[in-house]
This record gives C-alpha cells, sequence and structure tokens, in this order.
C-alpha cells in the first residue's frame, strides 16, 4: 500500500506540474484580477513564517589592510566622479555654445535672408560675446 500511495502522490504532483506549467500564469492573473484576498493569502502562504535576519559588522572582521583597500578605493572612486563630473561640465559647455551659434546663424539668415560663411563668423562672436 506504500509504494502505491507514493506513487500516486508522484503521479498528481506531476499532473499538477504539467497543468500550472502550462495555465499557471494565466490561472494566477485571474486569481489577481478576481479574488485579490484569496491571492494575498497565497502569497503570505508562499512566504516562510521564520526569516532569519543576521546583523553583521563588516568592518570589524577586516584587517587593518583590508579597511585601507577600501578606503583607498572610494578615494579613486571619488577622484572618478569628480573627473566624470568636470567632463560633463566641459560638454554642457560646448553644447551650450553649439546652440548659441546656432542662434547666430538662425539671427543672421533672418537679418539678411541669405547667410554666407565669412558673415556668419562675423555675426557669431559679436553675438556669442553679448550673451
Amino acid at each position: 500500500m506504500r509504494g502505491s500511495r507514493n506513487k500516486l502522490s508522484e503521479e498528481v504532483i506531476c499532473a499538477l506540474l504539467r497543468d500550472f506549467r502550462e495555465h499557471g500564469q494565466k490561472a494566477i492573473a485571474k486569481v489577481r484580477r478576481t479574488q485579490p484576498a484569496a491571492y494575498l493569502k497565497i502569497l503570505a502562504l508562499l512566504v516562510p513564517r521564520e526569516h532569519k535576519v543576521e546583523h553583521s559588522n563588516a568592518i570589524k572582521d577586516m584587517t587593518t589592510e583590508q579597511i585601507e583597500r577600501s578606503i583607498d578605493g572610494l578615494g579613486n572612486r571619488a577622484k572618478t566622479v569628480e573627473a566624470v563630473r568636470d567632463e560633463l561640465a566641459r560638454i554642457f559647455e560646448l553644447v551650450d555654445n553649439t546652440m548659441q551659434d546656432v542662434r547666430a546663424i538662425s539671427s543672421a539668415r533672418q537679418m539678411t535672408g541669405r547667410v554666407s560663411r565669412g558673415s556668419m563668423t562675423s555675426s557669431i562672436i559679436p553675438l556669442r560675446a553679448a550673451m
């Protein structure tokens, strides 16, 4: 009897697994939409009742050399962040200057109707200085 019970349990579990693989996501979505209380109850049943949380002090377990390497690494990261910040400021300045040039060209075109390369340069420099 014991062997047949295990066989039956195994077959039922296999059948449930096949059914879940085929219809599981749709069934879960339907339960979530139509029976939110049942959906939340199922979620609560799946969460372990006891969850062990361990607090540790990683620095306490580190050697002096490891702490110094970590501090050096943080310093290098700070230098990298500063370099990126400087590069972004330079890029934004270039974009701003380009936009000023575009506005100057647009203004020159509106004033003269047509712009030559020489007149663009002569109008960009005074307009940029004025802005």
